[in-house]
């Protein structure tokens, strides 16, 4: 495959891989994404998975929020596939310098990788909206009901909610990394949700790559485009 052997020549003469990451690095862990024709915003449920998502869903409809996040956003068996792997080895060749991702799986960093910027936040932290305690997320996998802190304040997850924020510490680190970058790889995203997606534009580096199931929302002009699965690429590279 000739972009298979281009994508390997760039990554043997890169010095400063970023690699930003969106749900599709993970469903061959078995984590389901979100658009493809079986991810979860196809699927049916009493509200749109968009809303239960959502800040407000959160606060006024707390226990069915809590009903479908148990059900449909915590994979707490799910194992990194061949594209954490291979990024968490990159990182210790000193090749990557960043892992940026979308993702709230906490897979890069069980693959290994010590430098990841999780956008959304991540299922493995959750904390009290009162007093602030953290608990681990078997304090919310094996609660029913609304898990409560022992102050009895709403334990929530620490992941990023539809009309929250993200964190700007995150971001700004995110935005050096992708700037000094030689090559930026981006994978398993179809470039659909902002702010993140516009992170891609403080690239500046002479390597944009593309690996992603059907061409991204947003232009990528100039970049090294492979349409497939990550995993099954990224097996294939040294």
């Amino acid at each position: 495959m000739e972009n298979l052997q281009k994508l390997q020549k760039i990554i043997d003469g890169a010095k400063r891989i970023v690699f930003f990451g969106g749900a599709g690095v993970s469903t061959e862990s078995g984590i389901p994404d979100f658009r493809s024709q079986d991810g979860l915003y196809n699927q049916k449920y009493a509200y749109p998975p968009e809303q239960i998502l959502s800040h407000t869903f959160f606060c006024y409809h707390t226990e069915e929020f809590y009903s479908f996040y148990r059900d449909k956003m915590l994979y707490l068996d799910a194992e990194p596939n061949a594209a954490h792997l291979k990024l968490a080895e990159w990182e210790k060749q000193g090749k990557l310098t960043a892992v940026v991702t979308q993702n709230i799986d906490g897979l890069h960093q069980k693959a290994g990788s010590k430098n990841v910027l999780e956008l959304h936040g991540s299922v493995w932290r959750n904390y009290c909206t009162r007093c602030g305690k953290f608990y681990p997320v078997e304090s919310v996998a094996r609660s029913e009901g609304v898990p409560r802190c022992d102050c009895g304040g709403i334990i929530k997850p620490d992941v990023v909610l539809y009309e929250e924020g993200l964190n700007g510490d995150i971001l700004e680190n995110s935005v050096k990394h992708i700037s000094q970058a030689d090559v930026l790889i981006i994978g398993g995203t179809s470039l659909n949700v902002y702010p993140a997606a516009g992170l891609v534009d403080y690239f500046r580096g002479e390597h944009l790559v593309v690996i992603n199931k059907g061409q991204p929302a947003k232009s990528t002009e100039g970049a090294l485009y492979i349409d497939g699965s990550i995993g099954k690429i990224f097996s294939q590279l040294n």
